[in-house]
């Protein structure tokens, strides 16, 4: 791996994905909102935006992310949806990988081993709901699963060396999760970082498009 791309490399996850993989000797090109202009919130900004990014990169790694869309906490009924807090979801979650993805088939090498992993959520797997509530994040997240899971089935025909994989980071202890970080065990930004890209890189073509957390155990869809 001698290039990457993190998209979201200013958020707690990202930068500390960023610095395993300058650590581990790559040369990191970081794009966000605030730092290259990319605003998922904005959908065709956001598309001509990635339609500018060059390449190739050896590995793709998405990190960017929101959990409180249009500043709207996650629900705890479905009764509580709100069609705008959703839609920002979307935009941002589901829309904003699948656009990098779209972009992604330039950027990958197609004559030797690539990687591209993208944040999604434990939350996002339909198997493992047994709680209900945080519905706009659940399904915004379910919507970037199965956008990956059939970008990995076009890049086996385009890209046969390339390994696509949804990863869960864990309830990282970064301002993401401030809130909910008294309810739950939270892992460092580096530990989840390290375990993300050693699950990334130690994956292969056969593995692509399938869902794994920090630790590589695999996550139901």
């Amino acid at each position: 791996m001698k290039t990457a791309l993190v998209i979201g490399h200013t958020g707690g996850i990202g930068a500390a994905v960023a610095a395993e993989l300058t650590a581990r000797g790559a040369a990191v090109t970081g794009l966000s909102r605030s730092d290259g202009g990319l605003d998922f919130a904005d959908p065709a900004a956001a598309d001509a935006r990635l339609a500018q990014v060059g390449g190739p990169f050896d590995l793709v790694f998405v990190a960017s992310g929101v959990l409180h869309g249009a500043g709207v906490p996650p629900e705890k009924t479905i009764r509580a949806i709100d069609p705008v807090a959703m839609m920002a979801q979307f935009q941002v979650n589901a829309i904003g990988p699948a656009l990098v993805l779209k972009h992604a088939g330039r950027w990958l090498p197609k004559d030797r081993p690539g990687h591209l992993g993208v944040v999604s959520a434990r939350v996002g797997s339909i198997g493992d709901n047994r709680l209900g509530g945080w519905i706009s994040y659940r399904s915004a997240k379910a919507a970037v699963n199965q956008a990956l899971r059939t970008a990995a089935v076009e890049f086996r025909r385009t890209h046969p060396q390339a390994t696509v994989l949804a990863l869960h980071p864990g309830t990282v202890a970064t301002s993401f999760t401030s809130a909910f970080q008294d309810k739950y065990k939270t892992i460092a930004p580096d530990a989840s970082a390290k375990g993300l890209v050693d699950v990334l890189m130690t994956k292969g073509p056969d593995d692509s498009g399938t869902f794994w957390d920090w630790a590589g155990k695999p996550v139901p869809w």
